[in-house]
């Protein structure tokens, strides 16, 4: 049974947030209002048919914006004592768990690589929002803290 004391290595990971509700709104709100007066402009000139995509041109605006916010709420939760790693992922709060003894690390070199935690034929990709230097340097810290709890 770990202590409070035995924890190595605790780290949350996080998307960068996207720009607030309002921000969003108003980007949103203006990109619609220039669609509007094309769409208006090809409505006096009879053709009509292209109004219907400028509509659809926000909405799929719109559907990506809430979509990047729904992305941001996500994260990833690793926590190392000397007897376990656990990866807590939410939303859904999945839970993985290894012995930090036989965990590897594993990264490749390239900037779109996978941070890729191995163990007893068990893969765990984490941290794919990050970018690739915070990725690396997740992947360093956490080796270090693994080669501490194999001590």
């Amino acid at each position: 049974m770990d202590r409070p004391g035995d924890i190595l290595f605790d780290r949350v990971l996080r998307p960068n947030p996207p720009l607030g509700p309002r921000p969003l709104g108003i980007i949103l709100g203006v990109i619609a209002a220039i669609n509007l007066i094309f769409a208006l402009m090809f409505l006096l000139r009879g053709a009509w048919p292209i109004a219907p995509f400028l509509g659809a041109d926000v909405a799929l605006l719109a559907w990506a914006f809430r979509s990047s916010v729904a992305a941001s709420r996500r994260e990833e939760q690793l926590t190392l004592t000397p007897s376990r790693l656990v990866i807590v992922r939410r939303p859904g709060a999945d839970e993985i768990t290894f012995n930090p003894y036989w965990v590897r690390v594993e990264m490749e070199d390239s900037p779109q690589s996978r941070l890729t935690l191995w163990s007893h034929g068990r893969s765990v990709a984490i941290g794919s929002f990050l970018s690739g230097d915070d990725r690396a340097a997740l992947a360093r810290a956490l080796f270090k803290a693994l080669n501490r709890a194999k001590r």
